[in-house]
């Protein structure tokens, strides 16, 4: 909303209307370089491999992925579930980061692809899965809606860190600049601390 205020200003023009498109993990970079969307704004992880394809605008939060496990289960790491499936959301860099680890660490692991986040809880709900690996903050989201949230836990070392950012089209310098200066002035005027803090 706040990019769309800055148009609004730069441009001159009142009426600029906004449409939200729904995007998911696996078609969300392709609709951003195609320029179906001109802006993403979610849980996308601004990485090196991601910007051959988009721009990403100023990193705004950092999560790490980690575990969700029923308690029951006794799981506290990653080694904890050797030769187990672990389920985690198909075109994110968890899903890479879980098979790379596998390997290196010679756990065995079946890497069971979600469709979407919530697809991935209901495998670890359903015991399909013995995890579902995400980003911690996405798994935080995914139990304030649980049926039994007492029932479930993040645990272990971070997989790896996320930096997230918002996605535009490459070779935009200008549509860059004024989403990384409208950012940047939320960040220094206290107003990104304020929104951080009613939503996180």
């Amino acid at each position: 909303n706040k990019v769309v205020e800055a148009i609004r200003q730069s441009s001159g023009k009142k009426e600029i209307k906004l449409v939200y498109q729904a995007v998911t993990s696996q078609n969300r970079l392709a609709l951003v370089a195609n320029g179906t969307v001109d802006l993403e704004c979610g849980s996308t992880t601004n990485n090196a491999a991601r910007a051959k394809e988009v721009s990403f605008a100023v990193n705004y939060f950092y999560a790490g992925s980690r575990l969700l496990v029923k308690k029951a289960a006794h799981i506290k790491g990653l080694a904890d579930l050797a030769g187990k499936t672990v389920a985690t959301t198909t075109g994110t860099t968890t899903f890479g980061q879980l098979r790379k680890l596998s390997l290196e660490k010679n756990l065995n692991l079946s890497v069971v692809p979600a469709k979407d986040h919530a697809d991935g809880f209901l495998l670890l709900e359903s015991g399909r899965a013995m995890a579902f690996a995400m980003d911690d903050i996405l798994l935080a989201g995914l139990l304030l809606n649980a049926k039994n949230p007492a029932d479930y836990e993040i645990v272990g070392e971070p997989l790896q860190v996320e930096a997230y950012a918002c996605m535009l089209r490459k070779d935009d310098p200008a549509f860059k600049k004024l989403v990384d200066d409208t950012l940047l002035g939320m960040m220094k005027s206290g107003e990104f601390d304020k929104l951080y803090n009613k939503w996180f």
